[in-house]
């Protein structure tokens, strides 16, 4: 099952494991936030999460609907180790992953078919041929080699029937760029949260909801801590990473 320099790790509060690789991927905190930011449907719907990685936000949110998941992710080791993860927890019958780009899936998956499209994208922009090079896996997750977040917000809502809706987390800096495409694209921008590492700190990562054609009207939510002053988890990401 795990391939050379591969470990099995617990996701704890929702009692599964996933493949994962230092060398390669490893999910971060923002993929568990997001997976517990997003509005999904409880019994059924079609979700997709693009730029998946290791399959974790899929696997995340099959604890929160019975909807049908798929995961689209380009790099071929990654999609790899996404899949078996998807095998090893028995939700091959309702988690598909695609390996693929990200841009080509309006035209393959279908327009205007989903409930919900969520996605970790690339932070950065394209790093110089020396960064690309030190470890490819990393590169392409953390920059735009691949996608822009242009790509992603326009495929979002090309996937999206009217009043789905997409989530993302990403960083502060680009939140005036994420905004102003959102509407470009026809997804108004609905819920935004702040996360702060600690009490007292500038915040280093958002989330943020839309609604393909939605009605104007943004709610900010009351803002996320990670780490209390002693560098212990708050009591909000303990629930959200251990359910306690």
């Amino acid at each position: 099952m795990l391939r050379e320099d591969e470990r099995l790790d617990y996701l704890l509060a929702e009692d599964m494991k996933i493949i994962q690789s230092p060398s390669v991927f490893a999910f971060s905190l923002d993929a568990v936030l997001l997976a517990n930011f997003v509005y999904v449907p409880i019994q059924k719907g079609n979700l997709v999460d693009l730029c998946t990685g290791n399959g974790v936000i899929p696997l995340l949110l099959s604890k929160r609907t019975k909807g049908k998941i798929i995961g689209v992710e380009i790099q071929e080791k990654i999609y790899d180790m996404a899949k078996r993860s998807v095998q090893y927890n028995g939700l091959e019958g309702q988690i598909e992953m695609i390996h693929g780009d990200i841009k080509d899936m309006p035209a393959c998956l279908g327009y205007s078919k989903f409930d919900v499209v969520t996605c970790n994208p690339p932070y950065f922009p394209t790093p110089n041929q020396e960064e690309i090079n030190k470890n490819e896996h990393f590169a392409i997750a953390r920059h735009e080699i691949y996608c822009t977040l242009e790509d992603v917000i326009r495929v979002s809502s090309q996937l999206l029937k009217q009043g789905g809706k997409a989530a993302f987390v990403h960083r502060p800096e680009r939140l005036l760029d994420i905004v102003t495409l959102m509407r470009q694209y026809r997804l108004e921008p609905k819920r935004l949260r702040f996360i702060y590492p600690k009490e007292g700190k500038e915040a280093n990562t958002i989330l943020i909801e839309g609604i393909k054609d939605g009605n104007k009207g943004l709610k900010i939510l009351p803002p996320l801590i990670v780490y209390e002053q002693n560098g212990e988890y708050t009591s909000e990401l303990k629930y959200i990473l251990y359910g306690e």
